[in-house]
């Protein structure tokens, strides 16, 4: 077999090669890669096993004489960004010199400022009444230069500036884009890396859904996100890419700053992280662009006849650009060009300065004007710009590139001197120890005010404070909800759907819901929504379902509503955030409701959850098949007893945990209201239960306390000394009902039946209310909620529920009455629902012992009437703690 390396026709070869360059010469770079890509598709359907490469060479993507015409001033441009980048610096060091509390970091703009002053200057447009307005994800460490930026057009005032990450006051800003720090300013969280990439995928997806259903009109519009290149590592980042290219959102361009740097060192110290994320961009089908080389290299590559400078850059790993940047020109002479005789030849007659002065592509904006352009105007696919940069740029000695320049917050006065000399800023000497910021005179400001004019406005600015208010239909409405089912049963799961399809119909709101699912309609009851709402696909259905002859047949169509996600959690809650903040990003409120297992929900998407909140969304998230018991048979990784627990940390996500179907019916009309009307920046999340059974009507003027989490279900009219009351919510309610009528009917003991809809709330009541008479001591004490409840209540109180016991222990200092809580600390495993309630202690039996031991307790039975009941309820004193087997 012969060598496939080997050339067996040096002649026929060059005749190839002239013939592509005659192509490119006559018809264009686009003509020979038509050509050659037919080529390669015949060879291929021939039989032949040619290599794959998702590479180009390491060069730019765009040749320097295909290169944009700038449609700025050039000059006063430079002159701005110089400032910027000083202002940038100077707001980090002088929050540091009063205390080195407050961080910040400077490097990371002074390599992408060019970029993100192309894109303040020509890109990025405001809403506004012609246009819907772009939305940008700023990278969250660059955030100094993009406040330095509004500061030199006069959005932010001096005091705001001083005031970096010192927010306490109310004057100061967020350290990184938090919207809800500033809600006027920021449009999306990014810091918290890899969830910036994974939010703007879906972001643009969900804007060309509304687009598809007729909600808004998208036109032009995009979504732009920067990256590090060292983020990239997160898997989130790269998670979703398959997705913007399958579904050909050509309004999604990445912006990666291949500054070549982790937060410690290299990204890639002993490869090319440029060349490994054009194979995965290219080869999940996105256009990528690379921008690697300065005007400089124009020349330079130009005269290399050899070939051995394109080679040079090829070999070279990125740990040796990282170091020739961290020297100067004479070091760059030596180990770069010094490698190679024609290398060498081609700088032999440059100054050390000169070789020194070859900027990466990210510092020439004319060539990132060009790219940015080229991505604007690219067509049928998400495009990804790999763009090069030095990370430091311009901090000298202070750390370009450098290991340490990622942690470095302060610069020395001979640092602020070769910093203010290198890039002429109008700083005198007395002052520079100060680093103060600079103004712009009345031209400079006069140009950038013209260019955001031009541009629609203000840039970066969220919008959300005329964002219309939805008509929601009257609690009436969930007239079948609020009444019982009589003997036939039902879950929770199914009440909800019940609602979800009222509110579908409503002829005033209904096209404005978005339900999400993540691969499991048919076990949430939903597959009746595939036929009525149909489930979004933009290419609409180009095959025929094997179920097309059934009523719930599988219908994709363009303007479905229904957003299917696979199986994929976090997806399906970048889907999430992006409806739940569509008020604020596209004018239209939508109401998404996300049911997923309610184990891969906050536990799975947690980050992702607490981003939701930073971000104002609105809307309503769903555990299915939730609590440590009711999903029997799935195991330790399903079954969910936490998370109310990790709901409870996110301070606006407003948690229930039902029963019954009117409760269902009532949380879900208090969440629109308060969201869609009321326009509160809060988000729902209520767990759903797939057991079965009956539930009953709602009882009169119930609402209220429903929603603030407690209320008495039935009440025994004349207690005795042997009274109870058992509290409990979700499933394991129905088990305190049991319990009840046991220990009527075992030992004449009566209960109270009390409904916890949320303990989370009533924690919360309890923690501001104490607060209140903490800080108030001296006026009337006020009484939590729980306690009020409970104060008519008599005897002890006995609270079960499906989660850990520290979701009821919260309320536990509120409670007047002697208080036992039950739940499911440790692991879930397999097996009935009657086994692992029994197994975790949850159920009626367990339940009417503790009852019956708080009632000796307080002198209310006698011994053998305790013992009686532990026997006739079976209960193991000796029995292993569940939590720790």
């Amino acid at each position: 077999m012969t060598d496939p390396t080997t050339d067996i026709d040096p002649i026929e070869s060059l005749e190839w090669q002239e013939a592509v360059e005659d192509v490119i010469l006559r018809d264009g770079a686009d003509r020979a890669h038509y050509l050659l890509d037919k080529a390669v598709q015949q060879a291929r359907a021939a039989g032949a096993n040619l290599p794959f490469s998702a590479t180009t060479p390491y060069q730019n993507t765009i040749p320097a004489d295909d290169q944009e015409a700038f449609p700025g001033d050039t000059e006063m441009e430079w002159r701005i960004r110089t400032i910027n980048r000083w202002n940038a610096m100077a707001t980090v060091v002088r929050r540091n010199k009063e205390s080195s509390e407050y961080g910040g970091h400077i490097a990371s703009f002074a390599s992408s400022a060019v970029m993100y002053d192309i894109g303040l200057n020509h890109f990025w447009r405001s809403k506004s009444a012609i246009h819907g307005g772009d939305l940008v994800f700023f990278q969250g460490h660059v955030i100094p230069g993009i406040y330095a930026r509004s500061f030199m057009e006069g959005r932010l005032s001096q005091e705001q500036m001083d005031n970096f990450r010192s927010e306490v006051s109310g004057e100061g800003l967020s350290s990184y884009p938090h919207p809800w720090l500033m809600p006027d300013y920021w449009q999306f969280p990014t810091v918290s890396m890899g969830l910036g990439p994974l939010m703007a995928i879906y972001q643009a997806r969900f804007m060309k859904y509304m687009h598809n259903r007729g909600l808004i009109d998208m036109a032009d519009r995009k979504v732009w996100v920067f990256l590090g290149d060292g983020e990239m590592d997160e898997p989130e980042s790269r998670g979703a890419i398959d997705l913007a290219a399958r579904e050909k959102l050509d309004n999604l361009i990445f912006v990666v700053n291949c500054n070549l740097q982790r937060l410690d060192g290299p990204v890639r110290g002993n490869s090319k992280i440029v060349q490994e994320l054009e194979g995965d961009f290219r080869g999940a089908g996105w256009n990528v662009i690379k921008l690697l080389w300065g005007k400089g290299w124009d020349e330079l590559l130009e005269n290399d006849t050899s070939g051995r400078l394109r080679q040079l850059m090829e070999e070279t790993v990125d740990g040796d650009y990282q170091t020739f940047k961290s020297k100067d020109g004479a070091y760059i002479r030596k180990h770069f060009f010094g490698k190679y005789p024609e290398t060498a030849a081609l700088v032999e007659e440059w100054s050390d300065d000169q070789i020194w002065a070859l900027r990466r592509g990210g510092h020439d904006p004319d060539k990132v004007y060009t790219a940015f352009k080229r991505a604007s105007d690219n067509r049928g696919t998400p495009t990804c710009l790999l763009i090069k940069t030095v990370k430091g740029y311009g901090m000298g000695t202070a750390g370009e590139g450098q290991n340490i320049t990622h942690q470095q917050k302060k610069l020395a006065e001979d640092q602020l001197r070769a910093f203010r000399d290198r890039f002429d800023i109008p700083v005198s000497d007395a002052d520079l120890p100060n680093a103060p910021l600079v103004t712009l005179n009345n031209a400079q400001k006069a140009y950038l005010g013209d260019r955001r004019k031009a541009l629609g406005g203000e840039f970066p600015k969220r919008e959300w404070r005329d964002a219309p208010k939805l008509e929601i239909p009257p609690l009436s409405k969930f007239e079948t909800q609020l009444k019982g089912t009589g003997d036939r049963e039902i879950s929770t799961t199914m009440a909800f759907v019940r609602v979800l399809t009222t509110l579908l119909r409503d002829k005033n709101m209904g096209k404005n819901v978005v339900p999400i699912v993540p691969d499991e309609s048919r076990t949430f009851g939903m597959e009746g929504l595939f036929r009525s709402a149909g489930i979004y696909n933009p290419e609409g259905q180009k095959y025929t379902p094997e179920d097309a002859d059934q009523m719930m047949f599988y219908k994709e169509q363009t303007d479905g509503q229904v957003l299917q996600e696979g199986i994929n959690e976090a997806g399906a809650m970048a889907d999430w955030i992006a409806a739940a903040t569509s008020y604020s990003n596209h004018g239209v409120p939508m109401v998404p409701f996300f049911i997923y297992y309610s184990m891969f929900g906050f536990q799975r998407i947690g980050d992702l959850a607490w981003a939701a909140g930073d971000s104002r969304a609105r809307g309503f998230m769903l555990g299915g098949t939730a609590g440590r018991t009711t999903l029997n048979g799935e195991g330790l990784q399903h079954e969910d007893g936490h998370s109310h627990i990790l709901a409870s940390t996110i301070p606006n996500c407003i948690s229930y945990d039902p029963t019954f179907s009117f409760e269902v019916a009532v949380l879900i009309h208090h969440g629109l209201q308060r969201m869609f009307v009321d326009q509160e920046d809060v988000y729902f999340y209520l767990t759903l239960m797939n057991e079965n059974y009956t539930h009953p009507d709602m009882p009169a003027g119930v609402e209220d306390d429903i929603i603030k989490g407690l209320y008495r279900l039935s009440e025994t009219k004349k207690p005795g000394k042997k009274h109870v009351n058992l509290m409990g919510s979700g499933t394991i309610l129905v088990q305190a009902l049991k319990a009840a009528e046991m220990l009527e009917a075992d030992f004449g003991v009566t209960s109270d039946i009390w409904s916890a809809t949320s303990l989370n709330e009533l924690a919360r009541d309890g923690q501001d209310t104490a607060r209140w008479n903490r800080l108030n001591p001296l006026a009337d004490p006020r009484e939590s909620f729980v306690t009020q409840q409970l104060g008519r209540a008599k005897g002890p109180v006995i609270c079960a529920t499906d989660y850990m016991k520290n979701f009821a222990e919260q309320i536990r200092a509120y409670v007047p009455n002697r208080f036992t809580v039950l739940g499911t600390d440790g692991f879930g495993r397999s097996d009935s629902r009657v086994n692992l309630r029994r197994f975790f202690e949850v159920d009626a039996n367990h339940i009417a012992a503790a009852a019956m031991v708080d009632l000796y307790r307080e002198g209310a039975i006698a011994a053998k009437d305790l013992q009686a009941a532990l026997n006739k309820y079976d209960i193991d004193g000796a029995k292993p703690n569940p939590r720790l087997v």
